[in-house]
Formats: structure tokens, C-alpha cells, sequence
């Protein structure tokens, strides 16, 4: 293409074409964009992304270099815009351009009886659809915000009743019919928990890839993968996604909680019922804790609008920690930057802290 067909060109993203809010990755911002078909993604920076998003056949660089000066105070060069266009043509995201080829996939990791992975259904994505479908009216604001108001509700109440409740799961320990029957109701709820991840990217628009079997032995647990929530426009929509799980988990016990509480002190049904309320209360509130893997450590990332976090704070801190070293790349981080991975690896520091003496104290209470 000559010089002056290049700058007359009006290109334009093909359809389908994602392109992910900004994301702070260490000191850099950048966008996520992912093919339609072949599914490859890669990160581009905020100008790339500023005129990715206006690639709509309608404009050429002369349409555009304005408005970009505006936004950055910069000229934008013909070497740049043929730079992109070249890129994006390469990677088939312009109209017109041939697909590349699919990225190659990672080799599987060989199941064995210790450990491996097994997709259980065919479509992962026909199958949350049919799911969402017949839940649907049950995820109305109406049906929602009662039901968000029962949860805090039932979390006070096990507040105010700790004491009995925990009584009540000490004793547990001693029924091992009981204990199996409240562990095998915990698993019960892994299961629906990851379903309701599934559940939740269906109603805002996000794509089930695979729904499977993950087992680590001893333990065996479902799993259900959302490839292209990052994608969805806004916070609300990725926060909910994330943390679906955790919040079906206490819904499911808030008629235990209930039958708790209308039995009488000394009915034999109390203690089973306490281990119900206390492990499955743990089991959902720890998904919320704000370390990786768990869907807490998800669902601030979003907050705070960064991608990698924890990685990407051991490299702020290492940096840090070489002094004038490692003074030159220090620079290179914005004040946001700077001010969100120091508060991570102090209020990390401190609830690892806090957590390791929960669950000393915990233990200690059950065997006390």
C-alpha cells in the first residue's frame, strides 16, 4: 500500500472483536483484545487501544490524528498508524483480513490417579444457558436484593450465636456419621458453586468454555471456566461474575440456618446442624479472602481495575527492597501504581497474619 492510500484507508475491527476495559499490569495500563474466531488474545497500550476502539470504516488518519493529539499532545505519525494497521492486519482483526492461525495449545498435562482434569460436558455453554434460562426470574433485582438482605441477616445471626454454634461443631467431631454428612453437603455446594459462576457469566454476557472434573487426591471438585469476562464492560458485571460462588453458598445456608434456631436446646439435630452453619459459612467467606487463587483475590483485581496483582506486587516490592538498583524501574510507576501494590502487600502481610491466628484459635476450640 503507497503512502497515500495508506493514509486515506479507513480500516475497521471486524466484528466480534473484544477489547478489555484498562487493566494496570505493574506500571503499565493496558487493554486485553481477543480474536472472534481463533480466540488468541494480547495486550495492547492506551493509545493502540484509543484507536483500536474508533476502527469503524469510517475515519482515516487524517480523521483521526486530531483527536488523538487532543487526547495525548502528540502528533500522530503515519509511521504509527501503519505500525498498527500492520499489526492488527497480521492478527486478522481488520475486515477483510485473513485469520491467523490458532495459537498452538499448551501440551495436556497426562491424567493419573493423583492428579488431572476431565471435561463432563459436551457444550459447557449450551448447558449454563439452558440453566440461566430456567433461573432466570430468579435472578430479578426484586428476588436478588431480599435475598443479599437474608445473607447479612444470617451472617449477624451466626455473629451473635458464635459461641453456641461453635460449641455445637465441636461436637461433631465426635459423630463421624454426622461429620460425613455435612462434609458430603460442603462438596454439594463446591459443585453448585462453581455452576453459579457459569450461571452468572450467562446473564452478563460471558462465554462458559468448560465445565469439568478436578481432582487432586484426595479431593475431586468441579470446575467451570469463563474465558472472556475481562471482556464485559464496567466492574458490577465481573465482580458479580466472581463472586457468585460464595454468595450461593451462604444463600444455601439460610434455611439451616433457620431450622437452627427453632430447635430446641437440647435437640440432637443442633450440633449437625451447627457444623452445616459454621464450615459452610468458612468454606464461603474464605473464597471471598483476597488471595490468589480464591474468587476474593478476582474480585479485587476488578475493583481496583489490575490484572496479575500478587506477581506483579513481589516484582514492585523486590524492586523496592534494591534499593538504588532498582531505582530506575521504580520510577517508571505511577503514584496509582505505587499506592495499590504497597496497600497489597501490607494488608496482605497483616490477614495472613489475622487468618493463621483464626484458624489456630479455631482449632484450638474444637479440640478444647
Amino acid at each position: 500500500m503507497t503512502a497515500t492510500a495508506a493514509r486515506a484507508h479507513r480500516p475497521a475491527l471486524r466484528p466480534g472483536v473484544l477489547l478489555s476495559p484498562p487493566l494496570l499490569r505493574g506500571p503499565r495500563t493496558v487493554h486485553l483484545v481477543r480474536h472472534p474466531v481463533t480466540g488468541a488474545a494480547f495486550e495492547v497500550g492506551i493509545k493502540e487501544h484509543f484507536l483500536m476502539a474508533r476502527l469503524d470504516g469510517t475515519r482515516n488518519l487524517d480523521d483521526l490524528a486530531p483527536v488523538y493529539a487532543e487526547r495525548f499532545g502528540r502528533r500522530l505519525g503515519e509511521e504509527h498508524w501503519n505500525r498498527l494497521l500492520g499489526l492488527l492486519g497480521t492478527r486478522g482483526l481488520l475486515v477483510g483480513a485473513p485469520d491467523p492461525a490458532p495459537p498452538a495449545p499448551a501440551p495436556p498435562r497426562p491424567n493419573s490417579f493423583w492428579r488431572g482434569t476431565r471435561p463432563m460436558v459436551a457444550d459447557a455453554e449450551a448447558t449454563t444457558a439452558r440453566l440461566h434460562r430456567t433461573l432466570r426470574p430468579l435472578l430479578h433485582a426484586s428476588v436478588q436484593l431480599p435475598l443479599l438482605a437474608a445473607v447479612f441477616v444470617l451472617l449477624g445471626f451466626l455473629t451473635w450465636h458464635s459461641g453456641a454454634l461453635l460449641d455445637g461443631t465441636a461436637e461433631l467431631v465426635g459423630q463421624p456419621f454426622a461429620l460425613t454428612g455435612v462434609a458430603l453437603f460442603l462438596w454439594a455446594s463446591i459443585t453448585l458453586h462453581e455452576l453459579a459462576h457459569g450461571i452468572a457469566a450467562q446473564h452478563y454476557g460471558g462465554h462458559v468454555a468448560e465445565i469439568g472434573l478436578r481432582w487432586r487426591f484426595p479431593a475431586a471438585l468441579l470446575y467451570c471456566t469463563v474465558d472472556n469476562y475481562l471482556f464485559l464492560p464496567g466492574r458490577r458485571a465481573k465482580l458479580v461474575i466472581a463472586g457468585a460462588g460464595a454468595y450461593l453458598n451462604m444463600l444455601l445456608l439460610l434455611p439451616f440456618g433457620v431450622w437452627w434456631l427453632l430447635l430446641s436446646a437440647d435437640a440432637p439435630e443442633r450440633s449437625p446442624l451447627a457444623g452445616v452453619l459454621v464450615l459452610g459459612t468458612i468454606q464461603a467467606l474464605s473464597n471471598l479472602v483476597p488471595l490468589p487463587p480464591l474468587d476474593g483475590y478476582r474480585m479485587l483485581g476488578h475493583a481496583v481495575g489490575a490484572d496479575h496483582l500478587a506477581p506483579e506486587t513481589r516484582t514492585y516490592l523486590a524492586l523496592r527492597l534494591r534499593g538504588a538498583a532498582g531505582a530506575e524501574a521504580l520510577a517508571g510507576y505511577p503514584v496509582r501504581a505505587r499506592r495499590i501494590h504497597t496497600a497489597y502487600a501490607l494488608g496482605s502481610a497483616v490477614l495472613v497474619l489475622l487468618l493463621a491466628a483464626a484458624a489456630i484459635a479455631f482449632v484450638l476450640h474444637l479440640l478444647g
